[in-house]
C-alpha cells in the first residue's frame, strides 16, 4: 500500500478544536481515538484537546453534506482556512490535515456544523459522524480503492482535480500542476497540486505546490522558465503565473529555484488587476521578436493580450473574441502557440479557448488559427467554429512550455462541469486525458488542428492479437483478450464495400455497451454511451456525440484508447478526436461489428493490453 508517512519522536502536539453548534451542552464526546476528546462548552462552543506525536488529523467527509468552514489557528493567528463537507450521517472517506508544520505548538480549529437535512437542524458533536469519527494518525492511506481509477491517465491520489495548470518541461522533467482540492472529492479549496514525470506516463505525486493566501484561492495559470533572469529571481527559475480568486480575480506570480520542488510567492503580488469580474487563467510565453513576455488572459467572453519585460509589469496590447467562435458562456483557459502546417513551408498561430458551450452541452475546447505579431492575434477563419475534441469530456486544454524537440504537447481535464461533481467515484474526481501531440493539416482548403496520442504511450503495449475479417450483417469477437482489467488499445483499419453504416460495439457480460459507427451517407462518426454502464447519476451524462468525417477517405483508420472509465477515439491519426467517460460494472471484453446497406472489410483489427 502507498502511504504518506512521517514520524515525530518524543513530539507532543496540542490541538484545540473549537466547534460552533448552537447548543449549550457540556458533555464529553469521544471521536474514535482516545487521544482526541471533544467537549461542548456551551453556547455553541466545543473544545477538542489532543496530546499526541501523530502527524495527521483525519477529518470524516460525507459528500452529501454542506461545506463546513475550518479555521486553523496557531499563536492566535489564522494560518489556514478551508472547507470540508464534514460528515453528518455517515463517513464516505477521510481527508488529512497535516499538523507537522506546527509540531510542538498549540493548534486550534474553529468551525460550525451544518446540515442539508431540514429535520436535523440541532447538530452537536455527539450526534454527528464528523465529530464522532474524527481521528489522529501517523499515516494517511492513499492506496487505490476505486475500480474506475485509470491505469495510464493521470489522476490525483485523492481529492478533486480539474484544469491542468503551469505545465512546463525542465531538465528532463515534465511538471504538471493542476486545480486541486486536498480536502474533498468535490470542487473547492483551489490549490495547485503537483506531479512530475520523465515520460508522460509514470507520475510522481508531489505535495501541494501553491496554496491559497490572503488574496484568495489559487485558480488556473501557467509556468515559464526565465532563462534570461528578466524577473530577477535567478536565471533558469521556474515562474508560475496564476489567478487568485478572492473578492475579485487578480494575477499573481511565484518562483522556484529548485526545479519546481518549492515555490516562493512574489512579495508584491498581485502583478495585474482589472475591474472585470471574470479575469483569469493567464498563459504566458516569451516572444523573441519583441524580447517581451506575452500573456493571454480570459476576460469575460474575450481574450486580452498583455506584454511585459520582466513578468511583473504588464501592459495591455489588444483583445480578441468579438464575433469569433462560440459565445454561450465565459471563455476560459487560453493558450497561444505557433505550429508548422503539414505539407507546406508555412507556420500558423493557434489560439485555444475553453468554454461551457460545447457542441454537446457545456464543457469543450474551441480553437482559432491565424497570425500573431507579438501584440495582436488575427483569426483567419472568422466565420467558422472549430472544436478540438468532439466528446463530452475534454476541457481546459493547455500545452507544455519548453517541451523538447519543439513538440507541442497538450493535456485536458477529462470531465464536464455538467456532472463532474457527480461521477461515481469518491476517493478522487477526475482524471486527465492522455497527453497529445498537436500539429496542423489542410483539408478542403482549410487548416485544422490534429491531436494524436504521444508516442510515449506505445511502451505500455504488451500482448496483442491481430485479426482481419469481412462484415456483411454481423461479426462477433467473443473475447478481446484473457485477463482484461479494462486498460487496452484497439487499432482498426477498415475498407468500405458499399455499406451505408459501419458499426461496432464494445460490450460486457452485463449487457452494457458503447456503440460507435461511421454513417457513410451522412459522413459522420458517432459514439453512444447511453447504455455504457452507470449513467443515472446525472441527466446530462447519457449522450451520443458525433463529428463530421473528411470526404474522399477510402480507408478508415481508428485508434481507441480504453482505460477503465474512459474511451478516447482518434480517427486517421488524430484528424478527429472524441473523448467520453464511461462507468461499466465490468470491463468491456467483447466486440460486435455490424453493417447496414452493404459490407465492409476489417483489414486489420489489433488489440493491445496496456500495462505500466
Amino acid at each position: 500500500m502507498n502511504y504518506i508517512t512521517s514520524y515525530f519522536n518524543g513530539l507532543k502536539v496540542f490541538v484545540f478544536l473549537l466547534c460552533l453548534t448552537g447548543l449549550s451542552l457540556s458533555l464529553p464526546v469521544y471521536a474514535g481515538d482516545p487521544a482526541l476528546t471533544i467537549r461542548n462548552l456551551g453556547e455553541g462552543h466545543c473544545l477538542v484537546r489532543v496530546n499526541t506525536n501523530q502527524k495527521y488529523l483525519l477529518l470524516p467527509v460525507e459528500d452529501a453534506s454542506p461545506d463546513v468552514r475550518f479555521s486553523m489557528i496557531v499563536n492566535n493567528k489564522e494560518v489556514d482556512a478551508f472547507d470540508v463537507r464534514l460528515a453528518v450521517n455517515k463517513v464516505d472517506y477521510y481527508v488529512p490535515v497535516d499538523l507537522s508544520a506546527y509540531a510542538g505548538k498549540q493548534i486550534s480549529f474553529a468551525f460550525r456544523l451544518h446540515s442539508n437535512d431540514p429535520v436535523r437542524v440541532s447538530l452537536s458533536p455527539d450526534n454527528t459522524a464528523g465529530c464522532k469519527e474524527m481521528k489522529l494518525a501517523d499515516t494517511f492511506d492513499t492506496s487505490n480503492r476505486e475500480k474506475f481509477r485509470p491505469l495510464y491517465h493521470f489522476a490525483p491520489l485523492y481529492g478533486w482535480m480539474n484544469d491542468p495548470n503551469g505545465m512546463v518541461y525542465k531538465d528532463g522533467e515534465y511538471h504538471l500542476f493542476y486545480q486541486y482540492n486536498p480536502y474533498g472529492s468535490k470542487w473547492g479549496n483551489m490549490n495547485w497540486g503537483h506531479a512530475i514525470s520523465k515520460d508522460l506516463v509514470n507520475w510522481e505525486h508531489r505535495p501541494v505546490a501553491i496554496a491559497p493566501d490572503a488574496f484568495g484561492t489559487i485558480f488556473s495559470g501557467s509556468a515559464v522558465i526565465d532563462h534570461r533572469n528578466t524577473a530577477g529571481f535567478g536565471a533558469g527559475a521556474i515562474v508560475a503565473i496564476y489567478t487568485q480568486n478572492g473578492n475579485r480575480q487578480v494575477q499573481s506570480i511565484a518562483y522556484s529555484t529548485d526545479n519546481g520542488r518549492t515555490f516562493t510567492k512574489y512579495n508584491n503580488n498581485p502583478v495585474l488587476v482589472s475591474e472585470a469580474r471574470d479575469f483569469r487563467d493567464p498563459k504566458v510565453f516569451w516572444y523573441e521578436a519583441t524580447q517581451r513576455w506575452v500573456m493571454i488572459l480570459a476576460v469575460g467572453q474575450e481574450m486580452q493580450i498583455f506584454s511585459s519585460p520582466n513578468l511583473k509589469d504588464w501592459a495591455f496590447e489588444s483583445s480578441f473574441g468579438k464575433g469569433q467562435g462560440a459565445h454561450g458562456n465565459v471563455w476560459e483557459c487560453p493558450d497561444l502557440f505557433e505550429l508548422p502546417v503539414e505539407g507546406t513551408n508555412e507556420k500558423k498561430w493557434v489560439l485555444l479557448c475553453s468554454l461551457g458551450d460545447g457542441p454537446f452541452g457545456d464543457s469543450a475546447t474551441q480553437y482559432f488559427i491565424g497570425t500573431f505579431d507579438g501584440k495582436k492575434f488575427v483569426n483567419e477563419s472568422p466565420d467558422k467554429t472549430k472544436w478540438m475534441d468532439w466528446g463530452k469530456d475534454h476541457y481546459a486544454t493547455v500545452t507544455w512550455s519548453d517541451a523538447p524537440d519543439n513538440r507541442r504537447i497538450a493535456l485536458a481535464w477529462m470531465s464536464n462541469w455538467q456532472y463532474a461533481n457527480d461521477v461515481p467515484t469518491s476517493q478522487y474526481r477526475s482524471p486527465n486525458s492522455v497527453p497529445r501531440d498537436l500539429s496542423l493539416f489542410i483539408s478542403g482548403g482549410e487548416i485544422f488542428l490534429q491531436s494524436a496520442p504521444v508516442p510515449e504511450l506505445l511502451k505500455l503495449r504488451t500482448i496483442s492479437k491481430k485479426r482481419s475479417f469481412k462484415v456483411n450483417g454481423t461479426h462477433k469477437v467473443a473475447e478481446l483478450f484473457a485477463g482484461n482489467e479494462g486498460a487496452y488499445e484497439i487499432e482498426l483499419t477498415i475498407k468500405n464495400q458499399h455499406a451505408d453504416l459501419i458499426g461496432f460495439r464494445l460490450c460486457n457480460n452485463q449487457g452494457e455497451e458503447v456503440d460507435m459507427h461511421y454513417d457513410m451517407k451522412q459522413q459522420r462518426f458517432s459514439m453512444d454511451r447511453r447504455k455504457s454502464g452507470q449513467v443515472g447519476f446525472n441527466e446530462n451524462f447519457p449522450m451520443v456525440t458525433w463529428t463530421a468525417l473528411e470526404s474522399g477517405k477510402g480507408e478508415l483508420k481508428l485508434r481507441l484508447l480504453v482505460d477503465k472509465s474512459s474511451i478516447e477515439a482518434f480517427g486517421n491519426g488524430g484528424r478527429f478526436a472524441m473523448t467520453n467517460q464511461v462507468f461499466p460494472s465490468e470491463p468491456y471484453n467483447r466486440m460486435e461489428f455490424y453493417s447496414q446497406g452493404g459490407a465492409f472489410k476489417v483489414d486489420s483489427f489489433v488489440v493491445y493490453k496496456l500495462q505500466r
